[in-house]
């Protein structure tokens, strides 16, 4: 490390750099403009490279500006950190979780699912929601202690991933009040008639459905399909139409949203896998969430 660099000049060019000026970078800094040029004119001169060039009104980075802002990022990303970091190094300790939603997956599931690790002792929940290929993906390169699901990985011998059950729930189809009368009279056909709402294809349960579907010879009305089943009962409940749901959320379901249930799916159920990058797994919060549901 060069102790010639003056890390308050390296931050007043990361400013400008971010704010695309000296202007604007001035503003925000609440400095003189010709104070902040000098900072980084002092910058460039003990670095012995240019950082900055005019670009029409304001300015850009030079290929040495665009090196030096990407080690400005990490410098300032990791300054900003340093409060957390000491607070949970003098605290009680964390226990880091950093899980992996399947955008397919109920939310109100994941929250039940997940209740056996809810209490944990200094729990710290970096919770993200995606693709399942995609999670797969941040799982095997260890961007990821647990995947929750609604279909098991997929047998790939490049991808060491390993599914362990969760449990299942059975489908029911519910109403917002805008419909409840009209699908209760003779369900399950009415819902040929009545505006109904599915998962797209991107999720395992919809081929389940088509083949209740199929099976007892109904034609659905469907006016909506949604990849994100949070978004699918959000219009669901607005009154757009009858919808499939876990029944495993039914008390939930019903009170936050205001809808009943009209009628069982009969054999559709769907499923909930926890995905982890180690056949034995070694997170002790992931061991906890597995042995919470096996219970």
């Amino acid at each position: 490390m060069s102790i010639s660099l003056n890390y308050r000049h390296l931050y007043y060019f990361w400013v400008v750099a971010k704010e695309g000026g000296m202007v604007r970078a001035a503003e925000r800094l609440g400095m003189a403009v010709q104070t902040v040029s000098t900072q980084v004119r002092e910058l460039e001169r003990s670095l012995g490279f240019a950082l900055l060039k005019p670009a029409g009104r304001g300015l850009a980075l030079t290929e040495a500006g665009l090196a030096a802002m990407r080690q400005a990022d990490q410098i300032f990303q990791l300054g900003e950190q340093l409060p957390a970091a000491l607070r949970e190094a003098t605290g009680s300790p964390a226990v880091r979780l950093t899980l992996g939603v399947s955008d397919t997956l109920p939310k109100l599931a994941v929250r039940l699912l997940m209740q056996p690790v809810m209490q944990a002792p200094g729990l710290r929940l970096l919770c993200h929601e995606d693709k399942f290929d995609d999670l797969l993906g941040d799982l095997a390169l260890h961007r990821l202690d647990v995947v929750l699901a609604d279909r098991p990985a997929p047998s790939n011998p490049n991808l060491k991933v390993y599914s362990h059950p969760l449990g299942s729930s059975l489908l029911a189809w519910y109403a917002p009040p805008a419909w409840q009368a009209a699908a209760l009279q003779d369900f399950p056909h009415s819902l040929a008639s009545v505006p109904v709402l599915l998962p797209s294809g991107h999720a395992d349960v919809r081929t389940a459905l088509d083949q209740w579907f199929e099976r007892l010879g109904i034609r659905p009305h469907i006016v909506g399909e949604f990849e994100d089943s949070a978004l699918l009962k959000t219009f669901g409940a607005s009154g757009m139409g009858v919808f499939p749901a876990a029944e495993l959320v039914h008390e939930e379901l019903t009170s936050r949203y205001g809808v009943a249930r009209v009628g069982a799916c009969d054999g559709v159920a769907e499923h909930f896998f926890a995905i982890a990058a180690h056949k034995k797994v070694l997170h002790p919060l992931v061991r906890l969430l597995l042995a919470g549901q096996a219970k």
